[in-house]
């Protein structure tokens, strides 16, 4: 039964690394000590090894190690045997590009249908839906596929933003450009807002944290959804 934390962000304004989410995250690892930790998205260029001892210095707050997968000899049999697992965010064409590349993608997949919990952040988000084609992300590498791990029956837009009335910005906004995506593709995608996320469970999502989440469906207008809204019976 798929076991996910699946957020829009490590990091809310103000705030540290994963610090909202840690309370949350002490409960959702409760029954392992170690978590496997996918590194591959490296924002900014930040080594593997620098990426991980990031995120060790932020679970070590609940009490857990960390352990990047660029570690181990054999990755496969590390997901295969993970008691926990985190993608971080980062850049999701690098991230998808390294999980091919290294022949993980499937085997990333079977470990979170297996139940392993998962959490995902920003890129480690954008992973779960079924392409990756609504990330915020620029193409600095171009992946064998933009097809993703498809954990959710629908895209994902992390770090949604909402148009500045007042903006003398004159691109485009996040919902001109998923209006884009919906005239070639139809996949559902949710724009999720800084700290807010996904909790699956099973076959059941439901959003979590203090904001809305804005749902977009091709040839529909897009809507808001409350916070603890089962996206399954709406999607």
């Amino acid at each position: 039964m798929k076991n996910c934390i699946i957020a829009s962000t490590s990091t809310v304004y103000g705030g540290n690394y994963l610090d909202y989410l840690l309370p949350e995250l002490k409960h959702f690892f409760a029954n392992t000590q170690e978590i496997i930790f996918i590194p591959f998205a490296q924002p900014g260029g930040l080594s593997c090894d620098d990426y991980t001892q990031k995120v060790q210095n932020a679970f070590q707050h609940i009490d857990k190690k960390v352990v990047g997968i660029h570690s181990f000899k054999n990755p496969k049999d590390a997901l295969e045997n993970a008691g926990g697992i985190f993608t971080g965010g980062g850049n999701t064409f690098r991230l998808v590009n390294a999980l091919y590349k290294n022949e993980l993608m499937n085997a990333l997949r079977e470990s979170i249908l297996n139940g392993t919990p998962y959490l995902g952040t920003s890129a480690g988000s954008n992973i779960c839906g079924l392409t990756m084609q609504t990330t915020n992300d620029m193409p600095i590498v171009y992946p064998p596929s933009f097809k993703t791990l498809g954990i959710l029956p629908f895209n994902l837009n992390p770090h949604y933003l909402d148009p500045e009335p007042n903006s003398t910005h004159m691109g485009e906004t996040r919902e001109t450009r998923i209006k884009e995506f919906h005239s070639i593709n139809n996949l559902p995608v949710v724009g999720l807002r800084e700290g807010s996320w996904l909790e699956v469970k099973g076959e059941n999502t439901l959003l979590k944290g203090n904001f809305e989440a804005r749902i977009f469906l091709q040839n529909k207008q897009a809507f808001e959804i409350q916070p603890l809204t089962e996206l399954n019976t709406i999607i």
